[in-house]
C-alpha cells in the first residue's frame, strides 16, 4: 500500500507540481495582493485572483476565478464598527442578516454612494434602502470582459478556450459574529495564527441570494474565499496533492458516472470535505506513504455526506450545501454510483486515466523504488519555467497614471523590498518597478513634450532614458525594446536600431528561454546555479505590454483607442514588435533594410505554428503586419493581412480600427 501511495504522491506531484512549484504560484499572487491593497487609489477596484488557481492549482482544463470590489465601500456587522471609516471618502454597507438562512444576509445602504450601477441595484424595504443582489449582477456581469452571461453570483464565458468567471462583490474588514463558532473549533487545525490572520482579514459578500430564503433577490452570500486561500496554504504538501487527487478523481471517475448525477458534486464539496477531514484529525500523519489513506478517509466522508443528504459548510455548518442539489432520487442514485465505488475499494483509482498507469506499474512490480524527493522529481529549470510563467500573467496594479500616482507606486516597491520577502516575491517586485520606470518614462516625455521649453525638454527626456534603461536593469532580455521605442517616438532611429540589433544578438542565444521553451542543457550550462535577476536579464525574453493610456509608437494609436474597452495592455509577442520597430526606423535611413524587416515579419506571421506568436495574440500580429504593408503601398497584402486580423480569436477589441483601416484601403 505505501508503495502504490507513494507512486501516486509523485504522479500527483507531476500532475499537480511540488511543493516549490506551488509556493512560487501562490507567493506570485501574494505580493501582487500586497501591492494592490498599497498602491491602488481610494476610487478604484481592487481585483483578486481566487479559487483553484489562487490556491496553486493549474490542472488543465480549470476556470479562473475573479474577484472585483470597490476600495471605497465597506461593509460593516454592526454600527459600531463606523467610526472606524471616514464616510467623506468610503461608503458605508450595513450587514443585516437576522432573517436570512445561515450564511447569507441583506446589505443595507448606510451612506451615499458614486458607483451607478449600486445606485440602480437599490430597493426599499421596510423604510431601508438594500443593494439587490440580483440587479447588482445583472449590471455588473459584462463590465471586466464584454458578453459575459451571468452564472451563479458571476458573470461566465470563455476567452480563447479559457473559461472564467467573475464576480464583483463587497469586502467587510470583520469577521462575520456568525462565525465566531469557527474559531472555537479551531483546536487542531489550523494553527492559531493562521486563524487569527483569517479573522483578521475578514470576508467577501457575493451576489447571490439563498433559492429557499425569504429574500431571494435581495440577499447575498458570505465568501470565505480568502479564509479558504489561507487554509489551503496551510496545508501541508501531501494534504494538498490529496486535495488534488479529489478534485482529479471528481472529474475523470465520479463525474463519468451519469447524466444524472455529473452536475451534483463540484469542487468546493472536495475542498470542504478535505478541511473537515484535516480538522478531525482522522488521520494522524499526512506524508507520501499515507497519500492513499487520506484520500479514502475523504471519500468514506464524502459518501456518508451524500448519504445523509447534508455536505456542512466549513466555516458555517448549518448552511447545508446540499440543500438544493442533493436530495430525492437525485441522491439516491449519486448515493449508490458512489457505494459502487466505494465496495472496490482503492482499486476504484484505476478508473482515473491519469494515475491508472502509476498504479499498475507498482502492482506489477512490487520491489520497485520510488523516490519521493522533491528535487528529483522537478529541476532548478523547471522552477525557473515556473516563475517565468507566473510573472508573465503579472498584472501592473491600477494606480494613477500621472506622475504623482506613479512616485507614490515605485517608493511602496521600494519599502516592499526592505521587508522580508522570498526570492520569488522579490523578482515579482523587481518586474512591477521596471513597469513602473517605463510608464513614468514615457508619461514624462509626453507632459513635457509640449512646454516649448527647451531646458525642460532636454531635462525630461534625459529622466525618460535613465528611467527605461534602469528598467531595463529590472527586467529580461526583451525589455530592452522599450528603450527602443522611447528612441522612435523622438526620432532617434539609429539609436533605436543599435538597441534592436543588440536585443536580436541576446535574443539568437540558444539558451534563452522564451514562454515555457527552452533548451535545458544550453540554458543550464549558460546561467545554471545563478542568481534569478542574473538569469532573467540574461536569459529570459518576454512579449511586449503596452499600456493603452500611454502612446508609445505612433502607427499604434487606433489600435490602441479600439482596444480600451478591453484590458489596460496590448500584448505584443517580441519578434513580432521587434521586426515592426526595426521596419519603421529603416525607412528613415534605408529601404532596402526596411523591406528586408517586412519580408522577416512576413515569413514570422504567415508561417508560424505557435512557437513565437500566442494564439491569443495573432489578431494584434496581423494587424502590425498589414500597417506595415500599407505604408509601402502593397495594398492588397495590407488588406488581406486586415481581413485575417478580423477572423483571428478578437482577444484584444482592435476590430473597430481594423474596419477603418480596411476602409482607408479600399478607399486609396
Amino acid at each position: 500500500m505505501h508503495h502504490i501511495s507513494e507512486a501516486v504522491f509523485v504522479r500527483m506531484c507531476e500532475i499537480v507540481g511540488t511543493s516549490q512549484q506551488v509556493a512560487i504560484r501562490r507567493e506570485a499572487e501574494d505580493i501582487m495582493d500586497m501591492v494592490d491593497s498599497r498602491v491602488a487609489p481610494n476610487d478604484e477596484f481592487i481585483e483578486m485572483l481566487s479559487g483553484s488557481h489562487r490556491e496553486g492549482f493549474r490542472l488543465e482544463g480549470s476556470d479562473i476565478d475573479l474577484m472585483f470590489w470597490p476600495n471605497n465601500h465597506r461593509v460593516i456587522m454592526d454600527m459600531s464598527q463606523s467610526v472606524y471609516y471616514n464616510t467623506a471618502n468610503t461608503t458605508l454597507i450595513l450587514s443585516d442578516s437576522s432573517e436570512s438562512p445561515p450564511g447569507f444576509t441583506l446589505l443595507q445602504l448606510l451612506t451615499p454612494t458614486r458607483y451607478r450601477d449600486v445606485q440602480l441595484s437599490c430597493v426599499r424595504m421596510n423604510d431601508r434602502v438594500y443593494i439587490s443582489s440580483s440587479i447588482q449582477r445583472q449590471l455588473t456581469c459584462s463590465i471586466v470582459i464584454p458578453n459575459s452571461t451571468v452564472h451563479g453570483p458571476c458573470g461566465s464565458g470563455d476567452v480563447g478556450g479559457l473559461e472564467y468567471d467573475t464576480a464583483h462583490c463587497f469586502v467587510c474588514d470583520f469577521w462575520p459574529l456568525s462565525v465566531s463558532s469557527w474559531i472555537d473549533r479551531c483546536h487542531s487545525w489550523p494553527d492559531p495564527e493562521v486563524v487569527d490572520d483569517i479573522v483578521r482579514n475578514g470576508c467577501h459578500f457575493v451576489a447571490i441570494g439563498h433559492p429557499l430564503g425569504p429574500h431571494e433577490h435581495e440577499e447575498w452570500r458570505i465568501s470565505f474565499s480568502q479564509a479558504e486561500y489561507k487554509l489551503v496554504s496551510s496545508m501541508n504538501h501531501c494534504q494538498f496533492l490529496t486535495y488534488g487527487l479529489l478534485k482529479h478523481f471528481l472529474k475523470q471517475v465520479m463525474n463519468q458516472q451519469s447524466e444524472e448525477t455529473n452536475k451534483l458534486l463540484c469542487s468546493y464539496h472536495m475542498k470542504t470535505t478535505i478541511f473537515w477531514a484535516i480538522q478531525q484529525n482522522t488521520l494522524p500523519h499526512w506524508c507520501p506513504q499515507n497519500l492513499l489513506a487520506g484520500f479514502w478517509v475523504c471519500f468514506k466522508l464524502l459518501l456518508k455526506w451524500v448519504y445523509e443528504g447534508v455536505c456542512p459548510n466549513f466555516f458555517i455548518p448549518q448552511n447545508n450545501m446540499f440543500l438544493t442539489k442533493v436530495h430525492g432520487s437525485a441522491q439516491n442514485r449519486l448515493f449508490l454510483q458512489l457505494h459502487e465505488l466505494y465496495k472496490k475499494g482503492l482499486a476504484c483509482l484505476l478508473q482515473s486515466s491519469s494515475i491508472r498507469s502509476y498504479i499498475i506499474d507498482v502492482l506489477y512490480n512490487p520491489r520497485l523504488s520510488i523516490c519521493t524527493d522533491e528535487s528529483i522529481i522537478r529541476s532548478e529549470v523547471d522552477y525557473d519555467v515556473e516563475l517565468v510563467k507566473e510573472s508573465c500573467k503579472i498584472r501592473v496594479p491600477v494606480c494613477s497614471t500621472d506622475l504623482c500616482g506613479l512616485t507614490k507606486a515605485i517608493l511602496t516597491m521600494e519599502q516592499l523590498l526592505e521587508s522580508p520577502l522570498t526570492q520569488y516575491q522579490v523578482t515579482i517586485i523587481q518586474k512591477l518597478i521596471a513597469s513602473f520606470f517605463r510608464i513614468a518614462a514615457f508619461e514624462f516625455h509626453d507632459m513635457y513634450t509640449n512646454t516649448g521649453c527647451n531646458k525642460q525638454i532636454y531635462n525630461a527626456d534625459k529622466m525618460s532614458c535613465h528611467m527605461l534603461k534602469l528598467a531595463a536593469k529590472f527586467g529580461c532580455i526583451s525589455d530592452m525594446l522599450y528603450i527602443a521605442m522611447y528612441y522612435y517616438k523622438t526620432l532617434r532611429y539609429r539609436e533605436a536600431l543599435s538597441v534592436i540589433e543588440m536585443t536580436k544578438v541576446k535574443l539568437a542565444q540558444p539558451y534563452v528561454m522564451y514562454r515555457k521553451r527552452v533548451d535545458r542543457e544550453r540554458y543550464t550550462e549558460a546561467v545554471g546555479g545563478q542568481s534569478w535577476s542574473t538569469k532573467i536579464r540574461q536569459a529570459v525574453a518576454q512579449d511586449i505590454e503596452l499600456d493603452h493610456e500611454i502612446c508609445y509608437i505612433s502607427e499604434l494609436i487606433p489600435e490602441q483607442q479600439s482596444a480600451l474597452q478591453n484590458s489596460g495592455y496590448t500584448y505584443i509577442p517580441v519578434f513580432v514588435l521587434l521586426h515592426f520597430l526595426e521596419f519603421l526606423c529603416y525607412r528613415h535611413i534605408d529601404t532596402t533594410l526596411s523591406q528586408a524587416a517586412l519580408d522577416e515579419l512576413q515569413v514570422l506571421v504567415h508561417h508560424d505554428q505557435g512557437l513565437y506568436i500566442l494564439k491569443l495574440f495573432r489578431d494584434i500580429s496581423w494587424e502590425i503586419l498589414g500597417i506595415c504593408q500599407q505604408i509601402t503601398g502593397n495594398l492588397q497584402a495590407a488588406l488581406y493581412s486586415y481581413q485575417q486580423s478580423l477572423t483571428q480569436y478578437p482577444f484584444h477589441r482592435i476590430q473597430t480600427a481594423t474596419h477603418r483601416r480596411i476602409q482607408d484601403v479600399v478607399l486609396h
